[in-house]
């Protein structure tokens, strides 16, 4: 395939940043959307010139650094994938792609295509940790009976991997998928329970701190989200968040 790329290039936070178009010839369909990438800086750097810089890690689908907007989607045309598993087979022969870093004032651009997603850390920090006692004789994983629904959806919810994509596809910049998905993993088991008060009111505290916006309640984090993570995370969260002030 040939294909005519626009990449935002930025040389860094302070840089006023633009669109610049690349041709790239004999694409294979089977090629990752990295690979591609990949192929670009290669004949770049072969010419002597910057290279487009771009986050990854795993190329797996599990770390979510391989972040980036394509034709206007996180993740690109497909669902349920991170970019690294998008396969260049979704486009055709002689399309034009854009390719921009994910937009929201709480992902700062780095460089390129690479923004800074520390706030996510930020947040999960406010949370803090579980209290368990460690010491003495090894407790049994079947101790404490769980219901299964419940450990479902705590297990659903710890798969958010942090990839931004529900930031990135949300007009207000919204960040409560994730810190709903986070809240969740804890608060459906009985272990979370002992610090969910707190943890709740600090991360939504945190959240709002980092300047994300609020929910706009039309559901794109769930359809872009890599892992499904569902909407209900939200809608716990904040049930979770008024029982915290009302509790005080």
């Amino acid at each position: 395939m040939n294909l005519t790329l626009k990449i935002w290039r930025q040389k860094n936070a302070n840089d006023k940043g633009k669109m610049v178009d690349y041709k790239i010839s004999d694409v294979s369909p089977d090629m990752s959307f990295l690979e591609m990438l990949d192929v670009l800086n290669s004949q770049l750097i072969s010419k002597g010139e910057e290279p487009v810089a771009f986050d990854h890690d795993c190329r797996e689908g599990i770390c979510g650094s391989c972040s980036l907007y394509i034709n206007g989607e996180a993740h690109g045309p497909d669902r349920g994938i991170t970019t690294c598993q998008l396969h260049m087979r979704k486009f055709k022969d002689g399309d034009t792609i854009y390719i921009e870093p994910f937009r929201a004032t709480a992902f700062p651009v780095i460089k390129d295509l690479i923004v800074d997603r520390s706030a996510f850390d930020r947040i999960q920090n406010a949370g803090g940790f579980i209290s368990v006692n460690t010491s003495g004789n090894t407790i049994d994983a079947n101790a404490i009976p769980i219901n299964k629904h419940d450990a479902d959806d705590a297990f659903s919810a710890a798969t958010c991997i942090g990839c931004g994509a529900c930031v990135a596809s949300c007009k207000n910049s919204s960040a409560m998928l994730f810190v709903g998905a986070k809240v969740s993993q804890y608060a459906l088991l009985p272990q979370g329970r002992v610090e969910a008060v707190d943890r709740v009111k600090n991360m939504v505290a945190q959240m709002d701190l980092e300047g994300f916006g609020n929910c706009t309640n039309t559901g794109a984090c769930e359809v872009e989200c890599p892992k499904g993570i569902s909407l209900e995370n939200i809608a716990r969260m904040n049930r979770e968040y008024l029982f915290a002030n009302v509790k005080g």
